[in-house]
């Protein structure tokens, strides 16, 4: 696992050991930021379900302002902390270690995000609980997109109900990700 663009390219990134993190694979991360490119530069980026940090990471390389982590996993925690040293980005991110809906709260009020990524545990209906807050706080700046790695099976047909449409998704052999936006 590694940056794969901009100023922390190639740099390894280390990831805990066991099944408490799904590291998503290069190929589907590089996809991921080739769609987001034009989006990065300039932003303000959360990363829900961290893991060992590198979406966050990977922004922050591409030209991201700054970087919000989000990983209740005090391992995993760990992991993101040494990761956001040894790229050298501590001034420009900040992380949580706690539950996701607690960081929510926490960052509510505070200046608002252009892009959120999270890939929460697969099928444990996560998603659907942050999109709930989400669509109530101040947290999504107006043109704000919110991505979500799900598995391939998960149903997103409440967006609407939330305020949400999705505007696109990509999908890869095993899982898939939603890109979504509040409705206008």
């Amino acid at each position: 696992m590694r940056i794969i663009a901009g100023t922390a390219r190639s740099l390894p990134l280390k990831s805990i050991a066991g099944k408490d993190t799904r590291p998503t694979t290069d190929r589907i991360k590089e996809t991921l930021f080739n769609i987001l490119r034009t989006d990065i530069s300039g932003s303000r980026f959360l990363d829900l379900f961290a893991g060992s940090g590198q979406i966050g990471l990977e922004a922050l390389s591409r030209g991201a302002d700054y970087a919000v982590f989000v990983e209740n996993n005090k391992k995993a925690g760990a992991c993101i902390t040494d990761n956001i040293r040894f790229t050298r980005m501590q001034e420009r991110c900040e992380l949580l270690v706690m539950d996701v809906l607690s960081a929510l709260r926490s960052l509510d009020g505070k200046e608002p995000f252009d892009l959120i990524f999270m890939d929460p545990p697969y099928r444990s209906g996560r998603e659907q609980e942050v999109l709930t807050y989400l669509a109530s706080s101040a947290l999504l700046k107006e043109d704000a997109v919110v991505i979500i790695e799900a598995a391939l099976d998960t149903d997103f047909s409440y967006l609407g109900q939330l305020g949400f449409e999705m505007i696109r998704e990509k999908k890869y052999k095993t899982n898939k990700h939603i890109f979504v936006s509040k409705e206008v």
